[in-house]
């Protein structure tokens, strides 16, 4: 395996920019998932990295080569479709065996190294099966294990699990992060769904228009949004957002929502007379009748172990995660106590955090 670098990747069809000075790296053995909506330049990206794409500009580098301009065929990669690619005419063996057939492998290393694949991906039992039989979860270990077979630098995967039904797509998320696990491979990872990265990923890019937004952990992703596209695109709820206007002092300590001092992390910039947001995670508020903040509730949505409860406030509609006995009614009135040691502050024309020690943290402790 290799560690994948990516310096100044742009790519630009005509008048469309696709993918705009994209910067990271992955290392030897890391998985990343490349997360964002359909049309954010995630797929390209992949496709760049993949050789099935040239960048308009920029470098890719793997394993310390240069492979901007080689050919796919050249860049020692595995590329996992969404729809599996299998070929229908022959078996489960023939399938996985096809690429070393096709580099002039000897048959008796083909039979073992398909052999050990199999195993790997617990579909022993399926090698003398037609593909064209197999349920969706067992199609999709044929297409991985073909993938596997050549033992390649990095792994590229394009949404693979898209196609199957949310009980087999659980089960592979699983089988996914195990398999990585076991064979320590590079993997690059594209998806739109916030579960499959936040369950897979070692670092999660989060892509907007072309743009990384942010490129860390799932923890930091979470728990520090580097944007308000960020906050809102990760968590279920995800970050609520009060937006008020205000002058902030550098080390400030508060913020004012009408009127009502509300704690914050210390603030890092001096911010003139703007919009800013103030965002809370849903699990980072309660109720209390003592609270001065104070807002009307909306309606619950019980989910067994908690409910979400939408509350009206004077600076939006914000989504509480609270515990499933507390009882309450639409349009009762309800005081809210935010954890401050949790709240982070949002420019709301930049969409752009502003630096706090909530930040200084995550880069220092």
């Amino acid at each position: 395996m290799a560690e994948i670098r990516v310096e100044n990747l742009r790519k630009q069809f005509s008048d469309f920019v696709a993918v705009q000075d994209s910067t990271f790296t992955v290392a030897d053995g890391e998985f990343l998932a490349l997360l964002g909506p359909s049309g954010c330049g995630k797929t390209t990206t992949l496709r760049m990295i993949a050789g099935l794409e040239l960048p308009t500009s920029g470098r890719i580098r793997l394993g310390g080569e240069d492979v901007t301009f080689n050919r796919a065929s050249a860049r020692d990669i595995a590329f996992v479709f969404q729809l599996f690619a299998l070929y229908p005419h022959m078996n489960v063996r023939k399938n996985i065996g096809f690429p070393l057939l096709s580099q002039g492998v000897a048959k008796a290393e083909i039979r073992a190294r398909v052999e050990e694949t199999a195993r790997l991906l617990r579909i022993d039992h399926l090698l003398d099966r037609s593909v064209s039989g197999l349920a969706g979860g067992d199609r999709q270990r044929v297409a991985l294990g073909r993938a596997i077979v050549r033992r390649p630098k990095c792994f590229l995967m394009d949404e693979p699990l898209g196609t199957l039904d949310a009980e087999f797509r659980d089960v592979m998320v699983r089988e996914l992060r195990e398999l990585h696990n076991r064979i320590h491979a590079t993997t690059v990872y594209v998806t739109h769904d916030q579960m499959e990265a936040m369950a897979m990923a070692d670092k999660i890019a989060v892509m907007n228009h072309g743009v990384i937004e942010q490129f860390d952990s799932p923890r930091e992703i979470y728990d520090r949004p580097a944007s308000m596209y960020v906050a809102d695109f990760i968590g279920s709820p995800p970050m609520n957002f009060l937006r008020f206007t205000s002058g902030l002092q550098k080390g400030a300590r508060s913020v004012s929502l009408r009127g009502v001092p509300v704690g914050v992390p210390e603030v890092h910039v001096d911010r003139a007379e703007s919009e800013l947001a103030l965002g809370v995670r849903p699990e980072h508020i309660r109720f209390s009748d003592a609270s001065p903040l104070r807002g009307r509730v909306y309606g619950a949505e019980y989910l067994g172990t908690n409910q979400i409860v939408s509350v009206e406030t004077g600076e939006g509609m914000l989504k509480a995660r609270v515990p499933a006995d507390l009882s309450l009614k639409t349009g009762e009135t309800v005081g809210l106590t935010l954890d401050s040691a949790r709240l982070a502050l949002f420019d709301c024309a930049s969409g752009r955090a502003l630096p706090s020690s909530l930040y200084s943290e995550a880069r220092h402790g």
